[in-house]
Formats: structure tokens, C-alpha cells, sequence
């Protein structure tokens, strides 16, 4: 079956260039990553060659692949004059990309330039990732309200994904390196999930959007949610999650409270292999292809082009 994965992490040459150029975090020493928040992480140079990433998509039956910026490394929240060469070597480096290699733009949260973003938009990228660290509550919102706008106006999508993890322990403290992604990510999409819920969808009614990692497993707690007044935990067929690092449990908890039609596919490769959900057919399809494409395109398609 050919399908789309809607969550990898693959660096070109100029941001690679960029952040090696760099004296404080987010920086590259080598191959050394050094982040704020979190342990130095050694990066298998392989994982970023972007011929063999390309014949690992076809082995996994890709016909498309969605490639974001890793929110966690804070390029977005930089000043905006650090900010921007980086975001400028990663929109270079992700349009350069071959088949079947596609990418979702970036954008600057310290200084909001929704032109900046309209002309990524133009090159083709298929829609906007913003860490979920930005749209955490109301002023998250009015806050990146001129590009949510944009997206809007373009039918085009919002992938929310984890952000930095500095200050999501107290100061020195020691930490496991599985810390972040199972504690600080987990938590920031939890919170995002529910802050969409109370303060996005109202302020963007028309707007699609996908939470990575199952939006940290936020909508299992749909009972928690309607027992203390949330609401009668109504299904946004706009809003989706999707399943990278996650298992046949997992998503099967989810399915449960949302429904087969809002899980798509993604890997986060490669920080994480694709897995096999053993949910039959059916919703192997509808997470490869169906929902995917209703999350890029608005609108149902049944087979991938």
C-alpha cells in the first residue's frame, strides 16, 4: 500500500552549516548536538544523508514524507536576528529535497512575520509546524494569530510538535536522556491539545491541525474532560494526532476515544522506526492515505498521486 508519513526530521547541508557555525545552543560541534535543556546527543551523520533517507522512505513504501524542523532545538523562539539564517538554511535545505521528500515551513515566535512565512508557503511547503511551547494558552494564540490567519486563508495546515525542554526540570538538576521525550514533550503536547480546544479552534474555526505523538495521549483524559465541564467531548474531524513513537496500545486507546478518521501516520524518523499498529487494514489505510490527505488537502481521496 503507498501512503504518507507526516513526521521526519531530515537536515540539509545549509542548516547543518548553520548550526555548526553557532557558539551557543542550539549548535552543532561536529556532530555533537548541544541544546539547552537538555544532554549533548551525539547524531548518526547517517540519518541526515539524504540519499539513503530517500531509499529508506521507498522501503517503507512512502509516496510522500513530510520533513520539519526540530522545534526542540529553539531555533524559533531566537531573537529574530538569530533566528532567521537558520530558518533560511532549513526552508533552503528542505525545498532542495528529492522525491518523495516534502516539508512544512518555520516560522520566528519572538518577532511574527507572516510575510516571511507567505513566501515560504509559496515555494511549496506544505503548510506551518510551530512548537506546541508557543501555543500553550490565550495569548499563545493571539500572539501567532497573524500566521494561523495565513494558514486560514490558504486551506493550508498547522503541525504542532514539541518544543524546547529547557525549564521543564528544576535548575541542575540530572535527568535520564529519555527524560524530554517522555516527560517534557509528553506534557507540552497534552497542554497543547487542551489549549486548542479552549482557546484556538474559537479563535480559528476553519483552521486543520495535526498534534504530533498522539497530542501526548490528551485525548484518553476526553472522560476527565467532560466529567469536570469541559464539554461533551464532541469530535473535531479538523483536528488530528498522529503516532510517531507510538505502539499498537497506544493508538488503539486513542482510536478508541476519537475515532479511526483523525490518526495519520508519522515516524518521527529518525528518532523513531515506523510502527506496525496491527489495526487492521482499514485503518492502516485510513492513517496512511485517507486522513493524511484530508489533513494536507481539506478533502477525501482514497489513493496517493
Amino acid at each position: 500500500m503507498p501512503g504518507v508519513d507526516v513526521h521526519q526530521h531530515l537536515w540539509g547541508t545549509p542548516l547543518l552549516a548553520a548550526l555548526r557555525a553557532r557558539t551557543a545552543p542550539p549548535r552543532l560541534d561536529g556532530w555533537t548536538l548541544h541544546l539547552a535543556g537538555e544532554p549533548p546527543y551525539e547524531v548518526d551523520p547517517d540519518d541526515h544523508d539524504v540519499a539513503g533517507r530517500a531509499a529508506r522512505a521507498r522501503e517503507d513504501g512512502l509516496d510522500l514524507a513530510l520533513v520539519s524542523l526540530s522545534s526542540p532545538l529553539g531555533i524559533e523562539f531566537l531573537p529574530p536576528d538569530e533566528a532567521r539564517p537558520l530558518l533560511d538554511a532549513y526552508h533552503d535545505g528542505a525545498a532542495a529535497l528529492p522525491a518523495p521528500f516534502r516539508a512544512w515551513a518555520s516560522a520566528c515566535v519572538t518577532g511574527i512575520d507572516a510575510d516571511a512565512l507567505a513566501r515560504e508557503l509559496d515555494r511549496g511547503f506544505a503548510g506551518l509546524q510551530l512548537p506546541a511551547t508557543a501555543l500553550l494558552d490565550a495569548s499563545g494564540y493571539r500572539h501567532c494569530a497573524p500566521l494561523l490567519s495565513l494558514l486560514e486563508e490558504r486551506g493550508l495546515p498547522l503541525f504542532v510538535h514539541p518544543g524546547p525542554a529547557a525549564g521543564a526540570v528544576r535548575p541542575g538538576a540530572e535527568e535520564p536522556g529519555w527524560w524530554a521525550p517522555v516527560v517534557s514533550y509528553v506534557s507540552q503536547m497534552h497542554a497543547a491539545w487542551y489549549a486548542f480546544r479552549a482557546f484556538g479552534r474559537p479563535a480559528f474555526p476553519r483552521l486543520r491541525v495535526c498534534f504530533a505523538l498522539l497530542a501526548g495521549l490528551a485525548p484518553v483524559h476526553g472522560e476527565r474532560f467532560i466529567a469536570r465541564g469541559g464539554g461533551r467531548g464532541e469530535i473535531d474531524r479538523d483536528v488530528f494526532v498522529e503516532t510517531s513513537s507510538y505502539g499498537p496500545r497506544a493508538a488503539d486507546a486513542v482510536v478508541r476515544a476519537l475515532g479511526v478518521d483523525v490518526v495519520v501516520h508519522g515516524s518521527d524518523r529518525p528518532y523513531a522506526d515506523p510502527q506496525e499498529l496491527g489495526l487492521g487494514e482499514a485503518a492502516r489505510h485510513a492513517f496512511r492515505v485517507a486522513n493524511p490527505f484530508r489533513l494536507l488537502e481539506g478533502k477525501e481521496r482514497t489513493h496517493v498521486v
